[in-house]
């Protein structure tokens, strides 16, 4: 069952402080204030964001389960609950608008933290709402904490708090990435600006103009520019330039490239390490080609964690019955192919261990009448009923008539 009796005092006025309180903001402007001049925030970093968004994307894609233990094993449970966290948790938000913006403040703009703020109605849950990072501040009370929103305490239990990547001095706080991520970010940054000058052509002169140093009229810069206007930029497009033999020599040079001062190498270990980071393939940032490999590694070891830590808080916060959980079909990420369906649910229906329309559901098709129940082939028997088997039986039959 849902948490249908919260506490009254969910939000109460914070209590005229007697000492100085440590305050810890959750939003990014925390750590950018700290930051000298020229510091590009994560957020405003194409790779970073495209990173992120990639994995926000993802997360709220998936169907959220509402499960319960039983002692047969797992069973998925539909009621207003589970329907409330995977249809509409808020008269704003769809499940995937709802998630994706849960995760964009963890992962980006929260560093580390995602707050939302339950409300209910009639001792039951009526509206998640997601809260922006700026409006958030924790305030340590001890071995544990508690939350302002919008100067408003809430205690922990009273909030969904999600965290990513634990602070080492407040592990019920996430510290991000920022600090690991700054330098990497810092180096993307001169990489683009430098490629922009050389697409303008500010390190790349086409030209190189051998003028006799003696003539007074090239001694000055506004007799330079005399020069290059009036016999180089003179000339109809398309035109040859028409100039004095004796007087100048014009050689046209192969101007640098980005691959001269090796940029794009730069830039492509710079990739790696923000993929490295962030735990996505480097491919998601234009580094390398797909790999299947890759990619399911990615939906294991980078989109379950995080999704586990997701549903752990939801559960615990929104959840009384110990029976009950919620779980994302991460499955559904997996990126199989018709041989590999084939082969492993094949056996696994073959065994009786799933029912063919679990199999159905697994690759995105709706059940059929008369898969429901698990099916086993008659040769998969334990070793001591080798012999009892009806057709041996029956056949036996038929050879003493």
């Amino acid at each position: 069952m849902s948490k249908r009796n919260r506490k009254k005092n969910v939000a109460t006025a914070a209590p005229a402080a007697k000492t100085r309180a440590t305050i810890l903001l959750s939003d990014s402007a925390a750590y950018d204030m700290l930051c000298l001049d020229g510091y590009t925030t994560l957020n405003k970093n194409p790779e970073i964001v495209t990173a992120v968004r990639r994995i926000a994307d993802l997360v709220s894609s998936m169907t959220i389960y509402l499960m319960a233990n039983t002692a047969s094993g797992d069973e998925r449970i539909t009621n207003e609950l589970s329907r409330k966290i995977d249809i509409n948790p808020n008269k704003y938000m769809t499940r995937k608008t709802f998630i994706d913006s849960l995760v964009m403040n963890l992962l980006l703009h929260g560093n580390g933290n995602a707050v939302v703020k339950v409300h209910t109605k009639k001792g039951l849950i009526d509206d998640l709402e997601p809260i922006q990072p700026y409006r958030v501040s924790f305030i340590p009370d001890g071995y544990g904490y508690h939350t302002l929103i919008d100067g408003q305490r809430f205690e922990s239990d009273d909030i969904i708090h999600c965290v990513w990547v634990p602070d080492e001095h407040h592990p019920w706080m996430g510290a991000g990435l920022k600090v690991q991520l700054k330098d990497v970010v810092k180096n993307l940054t001169q990489a683009r600006k430098t490629e922009n000058a050389f697409m303008t052509s500010k390190y790349k002169p086409p030209l190189v103009v051998k003028v006799d140093a003696m003539a007074d009229e090239f001694a000055s810069p506004s007799g330079r520019s005399k020069l290059i206007e009036q016999y180089l930029e003179t000339s109809e497009e398309g035109q040859p330039w028409i100039i004095p033999a004796d007087l100048i020599d014009v050689k046209e040079i192969r101007p640098l490239s980005l691959s001269d001062i090796a940029l794009n190498d730069t830039v492509k270990i710079d990739k790696q390490a923000v993929a490295a980071l962030l735990g996505v393939p480097a491919f998601l940032l234009g580094v390398g080609k797909y790999d299947q490999r890759e990619w399911n590694s990615f939906i294991n070891n980078t989109i379950r964690p995080l999704c586990r830590g997701i549903e752990q808080e939801f559960t615990r916060k929104l959840i009384l019955s110990p029976k009950w959980y919620f779980k994302f079909n991460t499955t559904s990420l997996i990126d199989w192919d018709f041989e590999q369906v084939a082969y492993v649910f094949g056996n696994l229906s073959d065994r009786g261990i799933i029912t063919g329309n679990e199999v159905r559901d697994k690759i995105g098709m709706s059940p059929l009448e008369g898969l429901d129940k698990p099916r086993i082939l008659e040769n998969f028997i334990p070793v001591d009923m080798i012999g009892k088997q009806k057709k041996l039986i029956q056949q036996k039959g038929e050879d003493d008539e």
